[in-house]
């Protein structure tokens, strides 16, 4: 049996927001004293990884207690008595940006269901590849769905399994996923994790006084003072119960490729990813960056705030001043983005302001840790000229983005990609930049201490810059071939 609370306000975007849009973030913690406020900071930890809408799901031994909430995990969970609300020494937690469904209270997580066995909390982050195609399968097979997220499908996978426990009808819905996922589930007695099986979506193992914790990034381990032990492997699921740990392998052998942009943009730079401290990474990125598009000015400044560790290594390779020449205003709420364009742009300058005592006559070298449409971009160099800069030159410490993603990073189709759409000569002309430059592949492995790019069998997932998808994307494959018949249909009508 389950109390719920379901508070709802309609978030507040930016619609030119030039950023790739946060994945999700997932917490869990086994059989601790007030289990959800653990989980309320270990969210707090991941807020970066996703700012529209936080849930809470706790047991006390006799029923589950969820709350959900849209906005940030300080405003849902930071005041008096959640513990009252949500008791228990057993919690999960997600913290959403909406990939698959839409912003709407009814898709935020952890989503709950009573089956025959009991009940199951469940919080995804990542995005299934195939969830249309099993939603469509499940609806006709006389399922009802309560949201359009596709962490739901997973829940009716799991209460239409056959097999005999709980953990083998989890298995059995894992075989008919498909995509990229780190998932953490609560059950009556169990707390279960899984990673996919490649292992593009990142999950943690961690330990607390010797109980279990799962979650997506090392952060959230040392907010509540909990000792790494190690990373979820690729396609491993892990059972945590009053006995210990115990690790499953439900999916065939696969190597290895975990999503690279976690390191460009995502995680934490105080997080550990897959065993290489994020921070480090950056730095390293900044500096090969350095090596490879140098140019004569006279300071390296950062576009706030993850551009900062690539501008500190692109200074210190090139033996150039690093300045902060943009200073980020922490404390703009989303309440302040407005409607017209003329208000956004006065809410770009109350987010970012130039610091002129830095720019005003230098030859500026601004570092970004990506660059997606070019909207942010072009802002911000109009900001730094106005400020008085006597040349802009622009580095991206990432490749081109020339393909969107379907693993659970939401990115403008490829037509919006500006990399995809023109060459860095005329992106130099698009941005108003005196030279522009980006990050080879080759360099970003190289920041990564992988070597080059293996181009037969890739270390990681990089389809953004590549366009090399490392599983198949059914749901896509059937609407482009939906379109094509369209298509066909058409240009039969009109012949006729």
């Amino acid at each position: 049996m389950t109390q719920s609370t379901d508070r709802w306000s309609p978030p507040v975007r930016d619609p030119d927001d030039d950023t790739p849009r946060l994945e999700c973030g997932v917490f869990g913690i086994f059989d601790v004293e007030d289990a959800a406020g653990m989980t309320a900071l270990g969210l707090h930890a991941l807020q970066h990884r996703g700012q529209e809408a936080c849930g809470i799901a706790a047991f006390d031994g006799q029923r589950f207690h969820t709350e959900r909430h849209m906005g940030h995990v300080g405003d849902a969970f930071g005041g008096g008595g959640l513990s009252d609300r949500l008791p228990g020494r057993f919690a999960i937690g997600h913290t959403r940006y909406s990939t698959a469904g839409g912003s709407f209270i009814r898709n935020v997580q952890p989503m709950f269901a009573d089956l025959e066995s009991g009940g199951v909390a469940l919080a995804h982050n990542g995005n299934l590849t195939n969830f249309l195609t099993l939603r469509e399968q499940l609806v006709a097979e006389g399922a009802i769905f309560q949201s359009t997220s596709d962490s739901e499908v997973i829940l009716h996978l799991i209460a239409r399994s056959r097999k005999a426990n709980l953990v083998e009808r989890f298995t059995d819905a894992l075989a008919r996923i498909e995509g990229g996922y780190a998932l953490v589930a609560l059950t009556n007695k169990k707390m279960i994790g899984v990673r996919d099986p490649l292992g593009i979506r990142p999950l943690v193992l961690g330990d607390l006084d010797g109980k279990a914790v799962l979650a997506s990034e090392t952060c959230a381990l040392d907010m509540i003072g909990a000792r790494f032990v190690r990373d979820i492997e690729h396609g491993e699921m892990v059972v945590i119960d009053q006995n210990g740990v115990r690790s499953l392998r439900p999916f065939p052998a696969a190597q290895a490729r975990p999503c690279i942009f976690e390191y460009v943009y995502f995680a934490r730079p105080d997080s550990v990813v897959n065993g290489r401290s994020v921070y480090d990474v950056r730095k390293r990125m900044g500096r090969r960056l350095a090596m490879e598009t140098p140019a004569d000015v006279d300071v390296v400044v950062p576009v706030p705030d993850s551009g900062v560790p690539a501008a500190l290594g692109f200074a210190q390779e090139a033996g150039l001043p690093f300045e902060m020449g943009i200073i980020r205003n922490h404390y703009v709420g989303r309440t302040f983005i407005q409607p017209t364009q003329g208000q956004r742009e006065l809410g770009v300058r109350m987010k970012l302001s130039p610091n002129r005592s830095v720019l005003a006559g230098k030859r500026v070298m601004l570092i970004d840790d990506s660059i997606v449409r070019g909207t942010n971009s072009v802002r911000v160099v109009r900001m730094v000229r106005e400020a008085g800069a006597k040349e802009v030159h622009l580095r991206s410490a990432s490749p081109p983005i020339m393909w969107p993603d379907y693993y659970g990073i939401d990115m403008p189709d490829r037509d919006k990609l500006l990399a995809a759409n023109n060459s860095v000569a005329e992106i130099a002309k698009i941005l108003n930049v005196d030279s522009m430059g980006y990050l080879s592949v080759d360099g970003l492995y190289w920041a990564m201490e992988a070597g080059s790019r293996d181009a037969e069998n890739p270390q990681f997932t990089d389809h953004y810059f590549t366009g090399d998808y490392p599983t198949r994307l059914l749901d896509r494959e059937i609407a482009e071939g939906r379109n094509e018949a369209v298509e066909r249909q058409l240009s039969f009508l009109v012949d006729a």
